[in-house]
Order: C-alpha cells, then structure tokens, then sequence
C-alpha cells in the first residue's frame, strides 16, 4: 500500500509531536546480571517462567516466549487470584506467543504493508515473520528469546540484542514490576544499525472479557481498514465506538487502530467488581474484538497500522525516527482496583 491508495482526514500533530518527544531518552544502560530466577507453579514443558508477587498481584513472565507475560492475576480479599490478562495455562518450549497474556511490539507495532515502505529517499524491505500472514506483524522481539538480565520478588529486567537484525538493528529492553496493585512495563529499543529508521513500541495485551464487560477509551478518530486490515481512511471515531464513557465491548468484530487517545483507559467488570485502568505514554491503541471469544485485546501503541506507509510517512504517524544509537522509551502502567457495585468504566461508584 502506498499513500495514493489512503484517504485521510487531517488530525493535529501537536499530541504526536509531544508523545514522540516524551519517549526519546538517554541510550540504554545494562544493569548488573544476577543468577536469582523465581519460577513459578506453572512452569512446565521445558520453558522457564520468572515469576513476580506482591501482596496484591501475580505475573508470570517467559523470557523464552518473546519475553511475555503467561499470567497477570490479582489476588483478591480472600487471597485467589483472579485472572485479569487471559492466562498461558501450559506454558512450552514451542507456545504459539498469540496463546500468552501478553507480549511487546518491536520495533513497530501490527502490519507493514507490502512489506516494504520507502523512507530517507530509499526503498526498506522488511521479510514476512509468520507463514499465516501476508505482511510481517509486530515486528521480531515477541517471536525472540529474551534474556534475564536482572530480577528480584517484585521486578525484573529483560534484554534482547538483534543488532545484527535485518533491517532493525537494535538492542531491546523490557522492565516489569509492582508496585501495589499496579503493574508498569517499560519498554526501551535503541537503533544499533547503521542508518536512521523509524521505530514504534506498544503492547498487546489480552484481557479477560465477560458478558458485561464494559470499556472507557476515547479518541478522536480511527482508522478503517480493507479486507487485509490495513488501513484505508481515516474517520471520526463513530457513536459506537467512541468509547468516550462506559460502553459495553462491541459483539461485532473491531480491529482498528484509533487515534487522538488520552493515554488512558478504564476496563471494568461488573459481575466480578473490578476494574482496570490502563495509562500510557501513546496517543494510539488498537481494539481487536474477536467474536464469540473470553478475551479482547487493547493495545496501547505510539503509531497507528501500516504507519510508515500512510500519509505523512512514519513521523508524521507517531513514529520515532531514530539516528544510530538514539533510543525510544516509553511506559505502560495496569492498575487493578475493588470496585463498588454500581460501578462502570467513567469511575462512578469506584472506591477501593
């Protein structure tokens, strides 16, 4: 796809402008390595779990697995963890990362169409990384073995180096940790390649969905996509799915990438009384809503799909251009709050 096939209505560069800058940062500076794993009870099948706890929260990361999350759980007045991502029950050497909680996007988030796009006068190609996907997708660093470089009971620090990657050379960083009731994962991806490229960072979490569950996530507008869900006309978010206060979760299929985000978002379930409030240095996310499924997944990114290839070209899409050695950074935070029962996603009745 190139530009001449998209239509777009024009949206203001200023909270792009500023969520770039906000993620450009110092290079990546190692920690010290330690030898100290946590595996947790549900490691099996040859893979390693690393396992954080507090008083409130449980994750379960696989470093293996593109350095994901298999559980994120909150434990409740009675002391049983409550699922609030999907869980990994089985956990294996050779898990599909779509089966997992969660896991990064790196070193851009969704489909490149074409697998190709044109940036700094020059023609980039980028290989197709799935056999059921006609584009790549989200990039290397979730189909990558990470490394454990540091860990304690309520953190951990993960690294990936793929500066020999083709065309992304980069060295990758994942940080987890609680803190109360509240997980931050923060992502860092330095350019360790010869010439500037734009790069992009998010997440693709999925949460638990019931029958009532309920979602609060305005934006300004989103992207319409064709039959290979890439994009092909950019629109104001329609009455449905404005998402401006709560708003059960569509029963029609969504997955668009929407625009003009606040950065932050509420998940509530009513029947279990919990909600989830998700805060992010990004002015997009993309909403993928399959039918019929326990999950959906919210995806909390700094760049809409296809970014590179749409009008504008990637900056002007919320993409940052990296010179070699620069860095992007940027930090999502999930926090898991009791609710009141007449609760909803806008905060009413909310009280811990």
């Amino acid at each position: 796809m190139t530009a001449a096939n998209v239509d777009v209505t024009p949206v203001s560069p200023s909270d792009s402008r500023r969520a770039k800058l906000a993620g450009l940062t110092q290079p990546v500076r190692p920690g010290p390595s330690t030898s100290a794993v946590a595996r947790g009870a549900a490691a099996s099948g040859n893979a390693e779990l690393v396992t954080l706890a507090n008083a409130e929260l449980r994750l379960d990361l696989a470093p293996g697995l593109g350095g994901g999350i298999a559980r994120f759980d909150w434990r409740g007045d009675d002391g049983a963890l409550i699922p609030i991502f999907r869980r990994c029950e089985t956990v294996r050497a050779n898990t599909d990362p779509n089966e997992l909680a969660c896991y990064p996007l790196l070193p851009y988030s969704n489909r490149i169409g074409g697998g190709r796009f044109r940036f700094a006068g020059r023609d980039v190609q980028v290989p197709a990384n799935r056999a059921t996907e006609a584009c790549p997708i989200h990039g290397d660093g979730w189909l990558a073995q990470w490394q454990l470089e540091q860990t304690d009971d309520a953190s951990a620090r993960l690294t990936l180096d793929r500066r020999r990657g083709k065309p992304y050379a980069y060295r990758a960083a994942q940080t987890y940790s609680l803190d109360g009731a509240t997980l931050t994962v923060t992502l860092e991806i330095e350019n360790r390649g010869r010439e500037r490229l734009p790069f992009g960072l998010g997440l693709h979490p999925f949460l638990v969905r019931d029958d009532d569950t309920e979602l609060s996530a305005g934006a300004a507008g989103l992207w319409l996509s064709g039959d290979d869900w890439l994009p092909v006309r950019h629109v104001p978010a329609p009455p449905a799915w404005q998402f401006g206060v709560a708003y059960p979760l569509p029963a029609a299929m969504v997955n668009h990438a929407f625009t003009g985000w606040s950065g932050y978002t509420s998940v509530v379930w009513p029947k279990r009384r919990l909600s989830l409030t998700i805060a992010a240095n990004t002015e997009y996310y993309v909403l993928y809503t399959p039918p019929g499924e326990d999950f959906f997944c919210f995806e909390p990114v700094d760049h809409p799909i296809n970014a590179m290839n749409l009008p504008g070209g990637a900056a002007a899409n919320g993409m940052a251009e990296l010179a070699p050695g620069e860095q992007l950074v940027r930090q999502f935070s999930f926090t898991v709050e009791r609710m009141g029962v007449r609760a909803s996603a806008d905060g009413r009745g909310m009280r811990r």
